[in-house]
Order: C-alpha cells, then structure tokens, then sequence
C-alpha cells in the first residue's frame, strides 16, 4: 500500500484526509491499489481529499482520457485548493527557506500541513526538503 513514514503512531493519518502532489495522483490515474484503499479509508472516516491546483496541472493532459483523475477532482468529498495570493507569499517563503525551487512541491507542502493531512507522493526527497515533518505516503 505504500511507504509511510509515520511518527505518529496513535490514529491512521488517513483519518484526516490527504493530500495529493503530482505522483499521487498519477497512481490514481494509473488505477494504484494502495492508492485507492487509502482513499475508501479516508472516505470511510468522512475524511476530506486534498488536491493542490497546482499538482493537478502537472499532472492533466487530456482530460477527456483521464476519466479516474475527473473523477477525483469531481466528488464532493475533494478540494481542489487554488494556488491564491496568499498560498503564492508561503510558497516563496518555503522555497527560500529550503533553497528549492519547485512551486508545485511547495504548494502541496503548504496545502498538507493546513489541512493536517499526509501527503501521497511517488518523491518523498523533494517533499521531505521542504518539510522533514511531513507525513509521506509513498507510491
């Protein structure tokens, strides 16, 4: 079902929902088995998805093929968080602060972390960098 790299051991971190960067949601394309469970356990908790605007454009080719991912972004039990004013000032200050430079990583880090939910992602490096905190879970 994928890496997680969990320190908290008290509550499956699905149970706040989670949040989804670009590789995330590639397994959700691709049809990932521990994608999916960990999404009908977030469900099954009324858990809320998390989807970055910013992943989903790395990540939305044709729409009219990637019926899973439409699917996704469509329930109602899904944000899809738009990368605004202030998420732009947050990202800059995480780049800076991580020496990085890839938004879309940022954003999620940012979406995550308000959210309190665990990240999906096929690049815990990456993440990682930006908020050793993070909880990572690895496709």
């Amino acid at each position: 079902m994928g890496r997680s790299n969990s320190r908290n051991k008290t509550a499956p971190p699905e149970e706040n929902g989670l949040t989804f960067d670009a590789g995330g949601l590639i397994a959700v394309e691709r049809s990932d088995r521990g994608v999916f469970l960990l999404m009908l356990r977030a469900w099954t908790a009324g858990a809320r998805l998390t989807v970055p605007a910013t992943a989903l454009a790395q990540v939305m080719r044709n729409p009219t093929r990637q019926v899973l991912l439409r699917r996704l972004v469509r329930q109602t039990t899904t944000d899809v968080v738009p990368l605004d004013a202030g998420d732009a000032t947050n990202v800059g200050i995480v780049l800076a602060a991580s020496r990085t430079t890839d938004i879309t990583d940022a954003h999620v880090v940012i979406c995550a972390k308000r959210a309190g939910q665990p990240i999906v992602t096929s690049d815990p490096d990456d993440l990682s960098s930006l908020d050793p905190d993070a909880h990572l879970f690895v496709v």
